[in-house]
Order: structure tokens, then C-alpha cells, then sequence
């Protein structure tokens, strides 16, 4: 075979040529910084040296087409020197387009054409095409032959349907806040087996959620515990996974990765190291959760991704509660940040506020270990029902379903609320960061204070009276400390 020598390449692509901030930017920002680059770094470099190189654009267009969905063009590469192939180009000039392009094809166009469009847009949508692009064309061509140093043009045919894996382990707000990528993930595989590998804790609300054919329980073995790391194992490889959505991106999940081995592991959309499909953002850690698995996901080709939603169930509410209008007071947090809690008797304070404003029934929740709080408020509150320790994580979600708002501190509870739907006023100290963890939904509403101590009852009040009027259209009507209605 002859070919041709280009010499010196011109300007690669680059993170430059991205807006600062938009997943494409990140992607290459990422992939510069690393010796070892992810393979649709590599084809998208060679595509925007195919197209600029055989101007004018049909001619760019038709070369770089031929290159990924039918010969290669560029025969070998390293770093700034080429050599094309005299035989990819010749087949490249006798292409012609028409209706019955071979998918391949027709795959390779989407994915030209979109990788041109977003360069210099912001437009969050021609970003994520790019990457939805290189899926399908994934589906037919093996990407990682094609961004060798030699690249070759390898098709395949992936059997239908895949089994899916997604790792959730903990903890309870982000596990809540998992399930708006869970959805998105369900409805881009919506004919395939997905499992889900979670903790016991949260197996019921993932049952609920009915994003999940499967529930796989980690029992999170310690180092040492040899039996339950083999164990783990066990069900992994055997489950014979076609990919992997690690939403948990810790340590330990990503450690997982390699329990596959020394059989060639799942596709990998995670952090793991040499994973097929890496949240490539250098800067991914001060996002806020759902903004970083948003993004996770859209660099493994699915977008959008929706807000978490907790379905509610039939089961009937507590004994008490039917028929009457309430709102939710959630005063505890984890016992290991006592800094995160608005002291119990100005919740009190605030429900006997509420209560005397709106009519509506202050309603207490909180895990075993919280009933102290809860006689607090009823000390100040007589009128609050005390729900503390009796509620599973799903009758939570049915109350939340329920309420007309909640008020509540930095903790899971107030995240499964916030999935909800209805208003939600959430109390932040310097503690924890809302930028990067405060609950996201339709209405929610961030006070912060350096100390929970400082913040006044008032301020609180307003907040929550100005939520429940917002958009919900929330009209409260009192008819006296022993009867009200809530008329929306």
C-alpha cells in the first residue's frame, strides 16, 4: 500500500476551541492533562484534522466519513506526524451519499457533523449529540482499533438485550439524589435487564422507585473480609454485565472495576483508572452531585437527565393523617454533625407559628435516636404529630407526597421531600457546602447561616410562607386550632 506524507500537523483540536464550562471543554481538558487518552479524544482529533486538511466541507465531510465507517484514510500517526493513506483516500473521493448508506454510515455522518457543530457553542445540547454520536456509531464500529497508533476499521453487532449494572451505595440524600440519573439511564436502556447494587437500607425505596429489574445487595466487606470479597466477585463476573454505571465514583466503587479481572472487564462510565467511559472533568468535585452525574452520563451518551423523583405508594398514610392537611418538620441530621441541626425548640417555635397561621398540622419525622427532638417540639407544639422512628424510608416518601411543604435540615430525609415535588425550605450552616449538596426539585428554597444557632424563627417563617405561596399557588384557609383545610 502507498501513502501519503503530510508532514506537521496542523493545530489539533483542542480544549481551547470549547467555551469554558461545557462538557466538551472539560472532556479535552482532561484528556490533555493524561498520557493515556480516551479513544473518542483520539477519533475526534483525527476528524477535525480530516476536515480541515480536504476543504472544501463536502470533501472534509466525505473523507472524514469514509475514515470511521469504511476505510481508514489515516493510515499511522504520532504526535505531530501523519501519513494518510493513499488507498483510504481514494476510497474516500469515490464515495457518494445516498438513502441507503450502510448504518455505519449513517452513524459516521452524526457523528461528523455533530463534533463540527459544537465547536464554540455553549449550546449544551450540540455537546452532549457529540457524545450520543460516538454511542451509536459504537454499536457498530470498535472505537478503540480505530484511535490506535495504526488505526483499522473493526465492525461489530452488540446482542440485545444488555445487561446493566448501576452502583448506588450510600449515603441516603445521595442515593435520592442518584435517582434522577437512574431514570435516565432506565429510559436510554429501556429494553435491557438493569441491576442495581446498593446497600440493604435502600432496597425498598429502590423496589419503589420501579427504575430496576434487579436489586444486588453489597454487604461493603472490609479489607480483610476475604469470603465476602469472593463472594462479591462471584456475582459480578457471573452476571455477565455489558456495562457498568458507577453513580457512587468512590474508592471503593471503583475499586469494583477490577474484581472482572483477569477477564476483560464491563464498559465502565465511572472514575475507575483505564475505564471505557470516565467522567472526564478535572474539576468534577466541587460540582454538586446531580450536576456531576448529569455530566457523567452525557459523556456515556445519554442525555437529558431528569431531576429525582420518588414515586409514592398506595399504602395508606398513618393513622391520623388521612384527610388532614400537614407539613413536615425534619429537626435531626446525622449524629456525627450536630453542627447541621437547627436547635429543636425553635422548630418548635416555628411549628406553633405554622400552625397558628395556617391551620395546617406540623408533622414530625426522623430516624430511631431522634425522639428527643420530637417531645421538644411537642413541649413548644402540642399540636405536632410525633412520626420519629416509625416511618420506613417508602412511608416517608408517601408523606412527602402528601405534604403541602417541609422545612427541614441537611439530611436525607429533606432530599427524599425535596423529590417530592412540593415546596421544601432546607436550613444550611457552614458545615456543608448547598452548592454542592443542597436537594434539588421543583421548589426548593436554601436559608444558610454560619450557625444553625444564629438563624431567628422569623426569618424561617417568612421563607416558609413565601414558598408555600409561590408557584404551587398555595391558599391556606384556618378555621381554628382543631380543624383546617388546604385549598390548592
Amino acid at each position: 500500500m502507498t501513502a501519503v506524507d503530510l508532514g506537521i500537523l496542523p493545530r489539533p483540536l483542542g480544549a481551547c476551541d470549547f467555551p469554558d464550562g461545557t462538557p466538551l471543554n472539560a472532556f479535552f481538558a482532561w484528556n490533555e492533562a493524561r498520557w493515556r487518552r480516551d479513544r473518542r479524544y483520539t477519533i475526534a482529533c483525527d476528524l477535525s484534522y480530516l476536515s480541515r486538511r480536504f476543504k472544501p466541507d463536502e470533501v472534509g465531510l466525505t473523507v472524514c466519513v469514509c475514515h470511521i465507517a469504511i476505510r481508514p484514510v489515516i493510515r499511522w500517526r504520532f504526535r505531530s506526524q501523519i501519513l494518510l493513506s493513499s488507498a483510504g483516500l481514494a476510497t474516500a473521493m469515490a464515495m457518494r451519499c445516498n438513502s441507503r448508506d450502510p448504518p455505519a454510515v449513517v452513524s459516521a455522518h452524526r457523528v461528523v457533523e455533530s463534533l463540527l457543530a459544537s465547536i464554540g457553542t455553549t449550546e449544551l445540547e450540540k455537546h452532549a449529540a457529540v457524545f450520543k454520536a460516538f454511542e451509536e456509531l459504537s454499536d457498530l464500529v470498535d472505537l478503540d482499533p480505530l484511535a490506535a497508533r495504526r488505526p483499522r476499521l473493526v465492525t461489530r453487532q452488540r446482542s440485545s438485550p444488555r445487561k446493566i449494572l448501576v452502583i448506588k451505595l450510600s449515603a441516603l440524600g445521595d442515593f435520592v439524589q442518584a435517582l434522577g440519573p437512574a431514570a435516565a439511564i432506565r429510559q436510554h436502556h429501556a429494553a435491557d435487564e438493569i441491576t442495581l447494587l446498593t446497600n440493604h437500607a435502600f432496597a425498598g425505596l429502590a423496589r419503589q422507585s420501579g427504575l430496576f429489574d434487579k436489586i444486588v445487595i453489597d454487604s461493603r466487606p472490609q479489607l480483610f473480609e476475604i469470603g465476602a470479597w469472593v463472594a462479591l466477585r462471584r456475582v459480578l463476573r457471573s452476571s455477565r454485565f455489558d456495562r457498568v454505571y458507577d453513580l457512587q465514583t468512590s474508592d471503593r466503587s471503583s475499586f469494583y472495576f477490577w474484581l472482572f479481572l483477569p477477564a476483560a472487564p464491563p464498559e465502565w462510565s465511572g472514575i475507575a483508572w483505564r475505564c471505557s467511559h470516565p467522567h472526564a472533568n478535572l474539576g468534577r468535585y466541587p460540582q454538586h452531585t446531580i450536576d456531576k452525574q448529569a455530566e457523567q452520563l452525557l459523556m456515556a451518551g445519554i442525555y437529558p437527565t431528569p431531576l429525582p423523583r420518588c414515586p409514592a405508594s398506595t399504602r395508606p398514610l398513618p393513622a391520623g393523617l388521612k384527610e388532614i392537611a400537614f407539613f413536615i418538620l425534619i429537626p435531626g441530621s446525622s449524629p456525627r454533625h450536630p453542627e447541621k441541626r437547627w436547635p429543636a425548640i425553635r422548630y418548635g417555635e416555628l411549628a406553633r407559628q405554622l400552625f397558628d397561621a395556617t391551620g395546617l398540622l406540623p408533622v414530625v419525622i426522623g430516624g430511631a435516636g431522634e425522639e428527643a427532638l420530637a417531645a421538644e417540639i411537642r413541649a413548644v407544639c402540642p399540636a405536632a404529630i410525633d412520626l420519629v422512628g416509625r416511618t420506613e424510608l417508602t412511608g416517608l416518601v408517601d408523606l412527602a407526597d402528601t405534604a403541602a411543604f417541609t422545612v427541614g435540615n441537611d439530611t436525607g430525609a429533606t432530599h427524599i421531600a425535596a423529590a417530592g415535588g412540593h415546596p421544601v425550605v432546607v436550613l444550611f450552616s457552614d458545615a456543608s457546602e448547598p452548592s454542592r449538596c443542597a436537594p434539588r426539585g421543583r421548589e426548593i428554597h436554601v436559608l444558610t447561616s454560619p450557625r444553625l444557632d444564629d438563624l431567628p424563627v422569623d426569618l424561617v417563617f417568612a421563607q416558609v410562607i413565601k414558598a408555600a405561596e409561590g408557584p404551587t399557588k398555595l391558599r391556606f384557609l384556618s378555621q381554628g386550632p382543631t380543624s383546617s383545610r388546604i385549598r390548592v
